[in-house]
C-alpha cells in the first residue's frame, strides 16, 4: 500500500463534521442558494464583521464594497454564463455552487486536505448530475457548469484538472485523473470558431489519465485503460490499452488482458460523431461574433 490512514484530532474532527453537515442541510433545504453561499464564504473568509458594518450603513471604500458584494454569487459572472446554448434553469443553481467551490479553493482553509476533500465531496452531491461514494476532489478543479458531470464510486481527481461539461461528461468508478488533465466535451468548427459542437465524452471504470493529458470532446477512454503523461486523446482508446503521445496512440495492452482486449492494430477509431449532442438556441437570441473574422477564403 502507498497510503496510510490519517485522522484529525477529535475536536477538529467534530467541528469539521458539524460545519459540513450544516452547509449540506442548508443546501438541501428550500433556503435561497445565493444566501447560503454568501454566508459560508463570509464566515470562512473572516469578513463577517466588515460585511455587517457595510450593511449597517458604514462608509466603505469602492474596493471593499466590491469584495463584500462578491461573496454573493448573484453579483458575479462566470465565463460559462455567456454560452448561448446552456440550460438556464440548471445553470441558475449550479452557478452558485460552482462559485462556492471556486472561492473555497482560494481560501487558506482549502489547504487542510482532510477538511477540503470532505467539503468538496459534499458540494459535488449538490452540483454534479451524479456523484458516487468515496470520491476525492483535490484543489483547483474547474468545470464549465458542473450539472452535466456524472462521477462513479471511489474516483480521485487531482489538482488543477479541468472538466469541461459544456456537452456531457461521464466518469466511471475507480478512475484516477492526475494533475493538470483536461477533459473536453465541446469542440469548435475550424473555419467558424463561433460554431460550437457539444458531445458526450466518456471515461470508463478503472481508467488512469496521467499528468497533463487531454481528452478531446466525444472520445471514449475504455475500461482499465491508461493515457500516458501529456498524451492527447483524439480517438477512442480501447479497454485495457495503454495510449501515449501527441496524438495518443495505443502502444501496448496491459499484461494479462491481451485475450480480451481489442488488438493494437484495430485501435484509433474516431467515434466522435456518434456522441454529438444537438441543441436548440432561443429564437430571440441576439447573436454576435466576438472575433469578427473573415470566414471566406480569397477568390
Amino acid at each position: 500500500m502507498t497510503k496510510r490512514h490519517v485522522s484529525l484530532p477529535e475536536d477538529a474532527e467534530a467541528g469539521m463534521r458539524e460545519f459540513i453537515d450544516e452547509v449540506d442541510q442548508r443546501l438541501s433545504s428550500d433556503e435561497d442558494t445565493c444566501a447560503v453561499v454568501e454566508d459560508v464564504l463570509l464566515d470562512l473568509s473572516g469578513d463577517r464583521e466588515a460585511y455587517e458594518r457595510w450593511q449597517a450603513g458604514a462608509d466603505v471604500s469602492p474596493a471593499e464594497r466590491v469584495r463584500l458584494q462578491s461573496y454573493d454569487p448573484c453579483n458575479t459572472t462566470l465565463e460559462s454564463e455567456y454560452y448561448a446554448e446552456k440550460d438556464e434553469d440548471e445553470f441558475r443553481r449550479s452557478k452558485h455552487l460552482q462559485w462556492l467551490w471556486r472561492q473555497f479553493d482560494s481560501l487558506p482553509i482549502a489547504d487542510n486536505v482532510e477538511f477540503a476533500l470532505r467539503f468538496r465531496r459534499m458540494l459535488a452531491d449538490h452540483l454534479f448530475a451524479e456523484c458516487g461514494e468515496n470520491c476525492r476532489f483535490f484543489k483547483g478543479i474547474t468545470f464549465t457548469y458542473g450539472h452535466n458531470i456524472s462521477v462513479g464510486d471511489n474516483t480521485v481527481i487531482h489538482d488543477d484538472v479541468h472538466l469541461d461539461d459544456r456537452g456531457e461528461l461521464t466518469i466511471g468508478d475507480r478512475v484516477s485523473i492526475s494533475d493538470g488533465v483536461h477533459v473536453y466535451s465541446h469542440d469548435h468548427d475550424v473555419v467558424d470558431q463561433t460554431e460550437v459542437r457539444n458531445y458526450h465524452t466518456i471515461v470508463e471504470d478503472d481508467v488512469r489519465l496521467t499528468y497533463d493529458a487531454m481528452v478531446r470532446a466525444g472520445c471514449k477512454v475504455g475500461e482499465n485503460a491508461i493515457v500516458g503523461a501529456r498524451g492527447i486523446v483524439q480517438t477512442d482508446v480501447p479497454a485495457h490499452h495503454i495510449a501515449v503521445g501527441m496524438p495518443a496512440k495505443s502502444v501496448k495492452i496491459k499484461p494479462g488482458w491481451e485475450d480480451v482486449a481489442t488488438p493494437i492494430e484495430e485501435a484509433g477509431v474516431n467515434r466522435q460523431d456518434q456522441r454529438r449532442i444537438e441543441y436548440d438556441l432561443p429564437d430571440d437570441l441576439e447573436v454576435f461574433d466576438e472575433f469578427e473574422r473573415e470566414l471566406h477564403p480569397p477568390n
